[in-house]
């Protein structure tokens, strides 16, 4: 390349003339470049520039081209060589001395900028008076809880900044997305006229083949004598052995560490079959692993040591991995914008390349298969973030309390308002004094409360109970349904069966098995109205979203046979429940009016059940969620409501957006969901409609038929939004 290409050129031409920039272009075409041009050209003058990745794997990466630029250009008038370094859970004490005093390139993470730069902002003073770029890599995964914790860690850096007298440009690299510029200005909380935003990609692209793939029927009937497909790990492990064997070097894309685990576990003993050699050439890559695990992975990777890697998302994030062949997308990835940047991955060193979306057992992927234009001609979704929601501002206000006394002009920054911060006084948390409000307990580290990815506390630490040796972690949220004793927990290949769960402590104790069979957790949940913000009246039915307490308890799992899903056994379990408020759509329909759409009383309860499922399945492709980040409620008579209804939640403390964007969006959110029943070629219900693989009851009651005739009526139903409360 001659020169750095248009998108480029424009990016940093932007970022010079001091203007916030969004850099929204394909995987693979330079973004990282084109932010940090403006701030490596500040280091000449004596700026400094900080980069923010989401994982330690790419901010290395970066690290690594840094400093080959830096020997490339060698010393710069007036200031030397270029001295980029990493700042973060892996950088030894002297190193991070030695960072704080000299570097004019720091390459960090959220959780490193939470805990350890800004609480001792002090010691970093002569690095943030300087400050003149700050680069937020991969903006596009900034989303819901995990979003908006990053725009309030973005606002306490803002405040930092301005009180050593720095106000720096942002700039960020995202993939493809709805508005990048209205997204981005919210992270960081500026209007969206002070966004420039640069979509033009200027880079040349080799053409990527997209193949939708749809699993084979199993031989073992579901829930109630429902058809079934190919576990979506047997299915993709299989293709992942396929390419691996042709010599294609491939990335297969799932949602979930065990996924990752067994995809690499079958493709290694389906290729010890045909040739030993190639069993040792596939491995599994995600988070949970030891520093020195994931950098031999990723070089391993990059030389071609290994032909084929089994991963969760941790390796669509920009990782300069270039020469794949293929990949595999192992069920939807959540958004269109994870679609096309794992997908992107593909065909990196200029070859055509190849990438086949494999289509899990479950209605959104199903609608998916059935309606392509909706990944290809929808436009990407916008990131949803809240950084009101109190859930999550309230930790991040006492972290900035401490950092810097909060003034009133903060309460408007954080966008979550005077009444959080007189909450917070209220509480003992903070003091006001004539200069602001203080952190008032002594001896505590309020960024201890701030959880960026989770809200539950954690993580769990994943032990050995034969040697004591540390095995990985485990995130709060999940270690209820992933780490109970007896359930079947995997890394690197490894099975080991949970001992113990010590909550107390924060330890999870397993001993090696090698069982022939997996685990799934089984919940129930019961949900209670504590407040209803907007209504909207359609008809006889009713639609509404507001706060609710939600309790759930793990009551039991299933052991079910590997590749197979059989059903071995199911145990039951004695945990304690967990209660969560937060954020809901509902809707409520007389008794009377599901009779007159032809829904009678015994088939209420499976009709709404029904609904719920197929409800919940469809909301990522509306709301830019996850389905496991949101849960649901149906009942045939509701306490609070007096009526049979359904609920959907946000599974997080205060709410995600995600049940808020279903309510505004309910028109198409209803029509998908009762287009993929209608679709469905099964008879009373399936996986690929309205049966649910997390559900407490065993998919019991569901009656699909019924279940369409609600959202049928509740689409022909007509009416308008009512303000009900605050």
């Amino acid at each position: 390349m001659a020169g750095p290409y248009t998108h480029q050129a424009e990016a940093a031409d932007a970022l010079h003339d001091g203007r916030h920039v969004v850099l929204a272009t394909g995987t693979a075409s330079g973004k990282s470049l084109g932010t940090q041009l403006a701030g490596l050209a500040s280091a000449e003058s004596g700026g400094t520039m900080l980069y923010l990745s989401p994982t330690k794997a790419l901010a290395a990466d970066q690290l690594d081209g840094l400093e080959k630029l830096a020997e490339a250009v060698g010393e710069l008038p007036g200031h030397g060589r270029l001295r980029p370094a990493a700042y973060d859970g892996d950088t030894d004490t002297e190193t991070r001395r030695w960072v704080r005093r000299h570097a004019d390139v720091v390459l960090t993470n959220p959780d490193m900028l939470n805990v350890g730069i800004l609480p001792n902002h002090r010691a970093w003073a002569r690095f943030l008076a300087r400050l003149r770029c700050v680069v937020v890599d991969e903006v596009h995964s900034c989303r819901g809880v995990y979003g908006s914790n990053i725009a309030l860690l973005l606002r306490r850096l803002r405040r930092i900044c301005a009180h050593y007298g720095a106000s720096p440009v942002f700039a960020g690299a995202s993939a493809t997305s709805g508005d990048p510029g209205r997204s981005f200005a919210r992270l960081i909380g500026v209007d969206r006229e002070q966004v420039w935003t640069v979509t033009e990609d200027g880079s040349p692209h080799a053409p990527v083949d997209v193949y939708l793939w749809e699993s084979g029927v199993s031989d073992r009937v579901g829930d109630h004598g429902a058809p079934t497909r190919r576990s979506l790990s047997v299915e993709a492990a299989d293709l992942l052995t396929d390419l691996v064997v042709a010599g294609d070097r491939t990335l297969a894309f799932i949602r979930s560490r065990r996924g990752a685990e067994t995809i690499a576990r079958i493709a290694a003993d389906s290729l010890a079959e045909i040739d030993p050699e190639l069993a040792g050439r596939v491995a599994a890559y995600r988070s949970g692993y030891l520093k020195e695990e994931r950098r031999g992975l990723e070089e391993a990777l990059r030389a071609g040591t290994l032909l084929g890697v089994a991963s969760t998302p941790a390796l669509e994030l920009g990782i300069d991995i270039a020469g794949l062949d293929a990949v595999i997308i192992s069920g939807w990835p959540g958004t269109r914008a994870s679609f096309f940047q794992q997908l992107g991955r593909a065909g990196r060193s200029g070859r055509r390349g190849a990438a086949f979306f494999v289509a899990g057992d479950d209605p959104l992927d199903a609608f998916l298969l059935d309606h392509p234009e909706a990944i290809f001609d929808a436009a990407v979704e916008d990131a949803v973030i809240d950084p009101s929601n109190p859930h999550v501002a309230a930790p991040h206000l006492l972290a900035a309390a401490q950092e810097v006394p909060l003034t009133l002009p903060d309460a408007e920054l954080f966008e979550s308002g005077r009444p959080l911060i007189d909450a917070l006084t209220d509480q003992g948390h903070l003091r006001r004094r004539p200069r602001g409000w203080f952190f008032a307990l002594d001896g505590v580290s309020a960024t201890d409360w701030v959880r960026l990815r989770s809200d539950g506390g954690g993580p769990f630490t994943i032990v050995s109970a034969e040697d004591g040796q540390v095995i990985g972690d485990v995130g709060a949220s999940q270690v209820r349904p992933q780490a109970h004793p007896g359930a079947v927990y995997v890394h690197q290949g490894r099975s080991y069966e949970v001992e113990e769960l010590d909550e107390e402590h924060q330890v999870v104790l397993v001993v090696r098995s090698s069982p022939p069979y997996y685990t799934q957790a089984r919940e129930t949940t019961t949900i209670r109205v504590l407040a209803e913000h907007r209504r909207i009246d359609r008809g006889r039915f009713r639609l509404h979203t507001g706060q609710v307490e939600v309790t759930g308890t793990v009551v039991g799992f299933q052991r079910r046979a590997l590749g197979t899903g059989e059903v071995l056994s199911d145990e039951p379990l004695e945990l304690a429940p967990s209660v969560l408020q937060t954020r809901a759509f509902w809707f409520t329909a007389p008794e009377t009016l599901l009779a007159e759409v032809g829904v009678v009383p015994e088939q209420v309860p499976g009709a709404l059940h029904a609904a719920e499922h197929a409800m919940i399945g469809l909301l990522p492709l509306i709301a830019s969620s996850d389905r496991w980040d949101i849960g649901g409620v149906s009942t045939a008579l509701h306490r609070d409501t007096g009526l049979p209804t359904v609920f959907v939640y946000d599974g997080h403390p205060g709410g995600a957006g995600f049940a808020e964007r279903g309510f505004e969006a309910a028109e198409e959110w209803i029509r998908t969901t009762a287009a993929t029943i209608r679709g469905c070629p099964c008879a009373t219900g399936c996986p690929s409609c309205v049966q649910s693989p997390k559900c407490g009851n065993r998919n019991a009651p569901l009656e699909k038929t019924a279940a369409l005739h609600v959202l049928e009526a509740l689409l022909q139903a007509r009416g308008g939004e009512v303000q009900v409360g605050v």
